[in-house]
């Protein structure tokens, strides 16, 4: 993270909530998250897509925030707020100047406990729901997206898209939202981060005040969920409108906590550029990386990309791809192969190395600047890995050798292990 000279507090209030705090004083700024460990990881056939949809719920308002209400106090206080849903977590945040924080700890202590769910903003809020996946439909891209994730895991639910399968979002009741709402939504399952311009016994007096009186919700439903090593290639063929052709190739790979997650991290960087890998961390954009050359300077592809993220459970390396209108899938699935083989057979040169770490560990930096990123970065470490995995980040990615990155590359990438798809025109 970035330099910051102030020591993390970390404390678990009686009714489970833990926070975790962290004074700095570059700016007038505090930025408050709420993280819920639920996300579509937690979801299963019948009900996928409801935590995104509860997500949305909990901006509906309360009885002491009716709906909008919030949005205009933000605006008069001069903040910003947000809301988002993954894989494997669930968060709120805003950011304010430093003297207004405590608005971000009213409303989410408030909505933990006492958002309404109700009936008719819960039916318009499926409609909302539905017509953003139906936008979504539109990309022959996003659709060939889904199709190779549901066929990479057959049993995880990491196979079912965030917003859900339409199916369950014609299907599913206001009851079944607010269960889940009562179910996950609660001390016990939340981390509360604030990262700013505050004094921390303040700021943990202030947490205790909004939150430490909520009752502690009921024991966590346990997801241990293990996907078989798959055995078989599987591919998936998309046919569309779209004259453009697209190419997707997954691989299994590690969860965080892996002691193979960075040589994995290092060995995208070779191959696809090095990323932030946050939320906000963004890529760089430089045409050095191997695919690019390879794929990219040929004209075989007008774009290609590798991408690997930390998830609670083992998720995907993956690799897209756009071709130019003369390629085959064939020839870009095999130029990819070509330089994986490579990393395989030969291994990384020592410069190819020293910059993949440097430049990895430059969008690391960016994607941490503010306070806002920082929060970010606490928060989402402690659901799917921990801080102490935030704290030894860039000791650990300093650490991987060549060896370790044409190590991985023999393990993890074979024909037998891939799912591949193809986004052909009609």
């Amino acid at each position: 993270m970035a330099a910051n000279n102030q020591k993390l507090c970390k404390k678990t209030l009686d009714n489970g909530l833990q926070v975790l705090l962290k004074e700095s004083h570059v700016a007038p700024v505090a930025s408050f998250w709420i993280y819920y460990r639920v996300g579509s990881r937690n979801e299963l056939p019948g009900s996928t897509g409801i935590s995104h949809w509860v997500e949305h719920m909990l901006f509906k308002g309360t009885a002491k925030f009716p709906s909008g209400e919030f949005d205009k106090a933000v605006s008069r206080a001069g903040g910003m707020f947000n809301g988002m849903t993954s894989q494997d977590w669930t968060t709120y945040f805003e950011t304010f100047p430093s003297d207004r924080i405590d608005l971000a700890l009213q409303v989410e202590s408030d909505r933990m406990v006492n958002a309404i769910f109700d009936s008719a903003e819960t039916e318009s809020e499926r409609t909302v729901i539905i017509s953003e996946r139906e936008g979504s439909e539109n990309s022959y891209f996003w659709l060939l997206n889904e199709e190779v994730q549901a066929s990479a895991f057959r049993l995880h639910s990491y196979r079912h898209p965030i917003i859900g399968w339409k199916s369950d979002l014609l299907t599913m009741t206001r009851d079944q939202l607010h269960n889940h709402y009562r179910t996950f939504y609660a001390p016990n399952n939340a981390v509360a981060v604030a990262v700013g311009d505050f004094d921390t016994a303040t700021m943990l007096a202030k947490i205790e005040h909004y939150f430490g009186d909520l009752p502690a919700g009921l024991p966590m439903p346990q997801f241990t969920l293990a996907e078989a090593p798959q055995q078989a290639e599987r591919r998936v063929t998309l046919r569309g409108s779209d004259p453009t052709s697209y190419f997707i190739m997954a691989f299994h790979a590690p969860a965080a906590l892996h002691a193979d997650f960075f040589p994995l991290v290092v060995m995208d960087a070779v191959l696809g550029g090095a990323k932030g890998m946050g939320l906000f961390g963004g890529g760089t954009n430089n045409r050095s990386n191997r695919l690019y050359k390879a794929l990219v300077d040929t004209q075989l592809c007008v774009d290609i990309d590798s991408e690997y993220r930390p998830t609670i459970d083992e998720y995907l390396f993956s690799f897209y791809a756009t071709l130019a209108p003369s390629s085959t899938h064939a020839q870009v699935e095999e130029a990819i192969w070509a330089e994986i083989r490579k990393i395989q057979t030969e291994g990384v040169r020592a410069d190819e190395l020293e910059k993949a770490i440097k430049q990895t560990k430059a969008q690391f930096a960016y994607s941490s600047e503010s306070v806002t990123y920082q929060a970010y970065w606490l928060g989402v470490s402690q659901v799917i890995a921990s801080t102490e995995w935030l704290d030894s980040w860039l000791a650990r990615l300093t650490a991987v050798s060549a060896e370790d990155v044409q190590r991985v590359a023999q393990h993890y990438f074979a024909p037998n292990k891939q799912t591949i798809g193809w986004y052909l025109a009609e």
